[in-house]
Formats: structure tokens, sequence, C-alpha cells
């Protein structure tokens, strides 16, 4: 069996042959896999405990946000036959054809090719980079098993013990994103995982099955104040924390635990708006690599565009329970009109609870699901951004929002619905959103995007392989509303 020693990033490993979905060579190691995190008791060690003491103080700045009392109105209108057809109705499956730049990459004679990045939809359009591939046992349920079997416990990997490098991993709520590899096709993020809080900081992890292996995007991110949106911070921290986790798990492959795979996507990628990266504070600018000072432009979200295989080969139980989160955000933040705006300049100011409930089960036959809903009724000003000023008698935002996802042994798949309503429709800017999507893997994806502005008739947005898709934002991670 041929081998090679491969250092990089301070992780020695030892490429070997394999065959099959499982690695199943074994020898000694060449050297215990090591990565260079903060060591205990070391000046960097001390700093980052002083900047985890300023960041819990940070979270409970951004989990408190303004108390006004404002009522949204309670005349708005029904659905219309249209959008409420497009509600209860399903989605004819679609051809969605390959995205462009595949990759490949390699365990021996073992390959995988897939797009190094996810998406919102089915046009080929980059969201967030692959930064993690799994092979060997690398069944998504498994890698949820091994993640929540840890405590919360990194000291011996250099991380401090306080918020947020000791959280423990749960089940996430999250947009649905798709992926995509040539054994496949189409791959939702049918399990999603966080270490952290969703109001506040957290680690955020979403996998992708593709043939035998399995790819995934883990990010650092937080909750913009006053909304129900998130924004990634930092690819590499979240991908150090991964790692770290795998290693203290004792499941990866003694021989061959992580295997460098080379840059698979641009460097950096993305960027935290500036008008967000000013409210973070020194201590979390540090800690992501970003500049100490205020900025006028955006900054980019550092990553080396390169990717680590995890060769699982334990596994832990897979626990039969049900999981719930049930919780409610207060929305209150200007922001720019999300659709229906009359131009660049149009800003609402919104205020008012968002409740959100997931729960999440995994039977006893191994069957994973999740069923998540947010629903609201909003209060929406107009806000001139000239003169800071809140202007004129509120409308009022509807919004409906479901996730559900299914993971057998035989299947898988990934849904989201989406309906915001600016009611009633006969005042100025008034309209209505309906966004749909399914990934499954036997292929019947769906996506459709309908927009109604006023009383027009709804603008079908995207639906088919043979119509435009709607342009997406350039702000990484979730976009609740």
């Amino acid at each position: 069996m041929k081998d090679s020693v491969t250092e990089r990033q301070g992780i020695k490993i030892r490429e070997e042959k394999a065959s099959g979905c499982k690695v199943t060579c074994r020898g000694k190691a060449n050297s215990e896999p090591s990565i260079t995190f903060y060591k205990k008791g070391d000046k960097t060690m001390r700093s980052m405990s002083r900047i985890a003491l300023v960041l819990a103080a940070f979270v409970l700045i951004v989990a408190t946000g303004c108390d006004k009392a404002l009522e949204p109105s309670a005349d708005y209108a029904a659905d219309d036959a249209e959008i409420l057809s497009m509600k209860m109705g399903g989605i004819p499956a679609g051809e969605y054809p390959a995205p462009g730049g595949l990759v490949t990459v390699s365990i021996g004679e073992e390959s995988l090719e897939f797009w190094p990045y996810t998406g919102t939809n089915f046009s080929g359009q980059p969201q967030d980079p692959i930064n993690l591939i799994f092979f060997g046992n690398a069944d998504p349920r498994d890698i949820r098993a091994a993640l929540l079997s840890l405590d919360g416990d990194r000291t011996d990997d250099g991380f401090p013990p306080l918020p947020p490098f000791n959280c423990t991993w749960d089940d996430a709520i999250g947009d649905v994103q798709a992926s995509y590899g040539t054994d496949g096709g189409w791959t939702g993020s049918a399990i999603q995982l966080e270490c952290g809080d969703h109001k506040e900081l957290r680690f955020h992890l979403r996998l992708f099955k593709v043939g035998c292996w399995t790819v995934g995007n883990v990010h650092f991110e937080f909750m913009i104040p006053g909304t129900t949106d998130h924004q990634v911070l930092s690819w590499e921290l979240a991908e150090q924390l991964v790692l770290a986790d795998f290693i203290r798990s004792g499941l990866l492959n003694e021989s061959v635990p992580i295997i460098p795979a080379g840059q698979i996507n641009p460097a950096p990628f993305g960027a935290i708006p500036a008008m967000i990266y000013n409210l973070l504070p020194p201590e979390l600018r540090m800690i992501i690599g970003g500049p100490m000072d205020s900025v006028t432009a955006d900054v980019p979200i550092a990553s080396d565009g390169n990717v680590m295989i995890l060769n699982l080969e334990g596994t832990e139980p897979r626990v039969a329970e049900n999981r719930i989160q049930d919780f409610v955000i207060d929305f209150d933040q200007v922001i720019p009109k999300p659709f229906c705006e009359s131009g660049p300049y149009d800003y609402v100011y919104v205020n008012g609870p968002v409740y959100l409930h997931q729960m999440s089960t995994m039977s006893a036959d191994g069957v994973y699901e999740t069923h998540f809903t947010a629903k609201a009724e909003l209060a929406v000003f107009d806000y001139n951004p000239m003169t800071g000023q809140i202007e004129g008698t509120p409308i009022t935002a509807v919004i409906t929002e479901t996730h559900n996802s299914w993971y057998g042994d035989a299947k898988n798949w990934a849904t989201m619905y989406k309906h915001q309503a600016l009611v009633p429709t006969s005042a100025d800017g008034a309209g209505q959103f309906f966004e749909r999507i399914r990934i499954s893997s036997d292929g019947a994806n769906a996506y459709k995007v309908v927009l109604r502005c006023g009383t027009e008739p709804a603008d079908q947005i995207a639906s088919g392989q043979d119509e435009p898709f709607a342009a997406s934002t350039e702000v990484k991670g979730d976009t609740d509303w």
C-alpha cells in the first residue's frame, strides 16, 4: 500500500490508498495529528479568555433590543386565489442542470466530483463555500450523532471554557440550501447543526450527502441586532472548531485521520458589510482577523479556500429522541425594503415579535426529521434615510415560513416555503413575495419564486430551468426576513 507524509497548516497525516465508501487501510501513523490552536497558559490563551468575556457582554447587547409599543394594523387582506393555490399545491419537478465550476478531490483510488459551494436555489450562484469533506462513515446522521455526543470542554485544544467556545452541538434552524455532486445530482441540507445560541453567536454547520461522501459548510456568525438575520464572520474559525471536535471524538481513522485536499474555492470569500462590521467589539474583530479600526468599506471574510477531508472510521450511536426549540425574536430595526421597493433608498422601520418553533426527531429506526415554522405580523413604517425619521402610518408585514426535512437510508429531502405579504393591498408599497424550494435525492427538485406588487398580476420570477432566477443578496448567512 503506497503512502506518503504530508504536512499542511500544522496537520501531519499519511495518505494511503483506499477502496469502497470506507477507508479500510490500517497501520502505524507516521505522526499523531496535531492542529496548531492556542496553547493553555500562553499569552494568546489568556487573550482568548479575555475575548470570550467581552463576547459574553456583547451577547447581552445583541440580545437586548428596544422595546417600542408599535401595534401592527389588523386590517389586511386575505391571500388571493393565486397565492393560496401556490401555498397549498405542489410544485412540478423540474430539470436543473449541473452548476459550473465542479472540482475533484481524491483519497487513493476514490474520488469525488462536486460543486464547491452551497446555493439558495439551482441557479449555480454560490452562497457559501464548502470547507469540510467527510469520508468513510460519512452519513450525515452519524456526523450529527458524533458531534451531539461531545461536551463543550475544548480547553485541551486551546479554546477557553467560556461562550461561545464551550458550546455543545444541537440541531440548527437555518435556511434550506442546495449543493451538487456528480454522484447523485442536487442535494439538500436535510441536516443542520449549531454550536452556540441561534439568537446570539453560533457555529453553524450544513451537511450535504454526495454519493458515499458528505460535504459541508461551517461558519461562525452572529445575529444582527434587532433582526432575525445572521451575518457570517469567519469560515476559518468554524472549520478549526469542527476539526478539533472530530479529533477529540476519537472517531477518525488512526492511520489517515485528516487529508488536506487543496484549494477549491476563492480566498477570501464574501464580505461583512461595513455598517455591520463596525458594530463588532474590538476583541471580536481581532479573533476573526479583521481590521481593528472602524471601516468605510466592506471587510472580506477570511478564508484560504482550502478544504480538509475528515476520514471517519468509528461512529456514535444514533439516539432516538425529540429536540424542540421554541422562542421569540423581537424585530426592531431599519432595513432596506425587501421587495416592491421604489428605489435603492427605499428603507423601512420594522417592529414586532417573530415566533420560531422547530422540532427535530431521530426515530428508533434511524429516520431523521425536522419541522420548522416562523410566523409574524410586523409593523412596517416608511423611513427617510436622509432625515433619520420614521414617517406615515404603518402597514403590516404578514410572515409565514416553514422548513421540513427527512433523512432515511434510501432517500433524503429538504423543503422550504416562504410567504411574505405587505398589506392591505390598497396601501402604497403593498405586495406579496412567495418562494418555495424542494431538493430531493430522488431528483424530484423544484424551485419557484412569485412576486406581486400592489394590485398588479403576479410576476413569476423563477420556476423551471428555462426561466430566469431572482437575483440573490450578497449578505452571507440566513435571511429570515
